[in-house]
């Protein structure tokens, strides 16, 4: 795993600032007439909503520093400015977003809000119940499911080596709970991952195929 330096961690905290900023600049949403009505409980109606505002905002400027530093798929080599980009990325994911997809608290709706505003790309009626991981790297076509616990895991990183591979998946898709996809799948439409499957990197998986076991393997083909 590689280091994360002074630099990045600054420029973290700096748009984390921005963040906070923004949303003081918000705070007058804080005080509409509805909470006022609150009368005891508005200290604690301001403080749930200027969370979830802060939240949102950061989720918007970290999607704005993607979009001016973005981060592409393939290796990232040591010292590049794709390493700077990734080491900031990362801080927002683990402080910011991981603790929050990995609580199984919010309801599959926001979840899947969520993967969307961090840059999933999911079809119509797509949910998602386990943890998708680095999101820009994800696209899932419609009336597809994720499991509960499931992982979806575009990056690769094999002690010092580290590469975002692109997880592709289609439609009418279940990939079964406590399942793992590593970087790199392709996944026909109407396929089946078997639950506690291991899908290995690389691999392509047919359409009306299923696949089950560690490693995954085809259990059943096209009928």
């Amino acid at each position: 795993m590689r280091k994360i330096t002074l630099p990045q961690i600054l420029v973290f905290n700096l748009l984390l600032a921005l963040s906070a900023g923004l949303t003081w600049g918000l705070h007058t949403l804080t005080t509409a007439p509805w909470v006022g009505a609150l009368g005891d409980y508005r200290p604690i109606a301001n403080v749930v909503l200027c969370a979830f505002v802060l939240f949102w905002v950061i989720v918007a400027v970290h999607r704005i520093f993607l979009a001016l530093a973005p981060l592409r798929a393939g290796e990232v080599a040591f010292g590049s400015s794709q390493e700077f980009v990734y080491h900031v990325y990362i801080l927002f994911y683990l402080l910011v977003f991981y603790p929050v997809l990995r609580s199984g608290i919010p309801p599959a709706p926001f979840m899947r809000m969520l993967y969307q505003a961090l840059g999933a790309k999911l079809g119509s009626n797509t949910y998602s119940q386990g943890l998708i991981h680095d999101p820009i790297f994800v696209r899932i076509g419609s009336n597809s499911t994720v499991g509960q616990s499931a992982l979806i895991i575009p990056h690769q990183i094999e002690g010092a080596q580290l590469a975002h591979l692109p997880i592709e998946i289609g439609d009418n898709v279940t990939i079964g709970a406590n399942s793992v996809v590593l970087p790199g799948v392709r996944i026909g439409n109407h396929a089946i991952v078997a639950t506690g499957a291991v899908v290995p990197k690389g691999t392509v998986i047919g359409d009306h195929e299923v696949w089950g076991g560690v490693p995954a393997k085809k259990i059943r083909g096209p009928e």
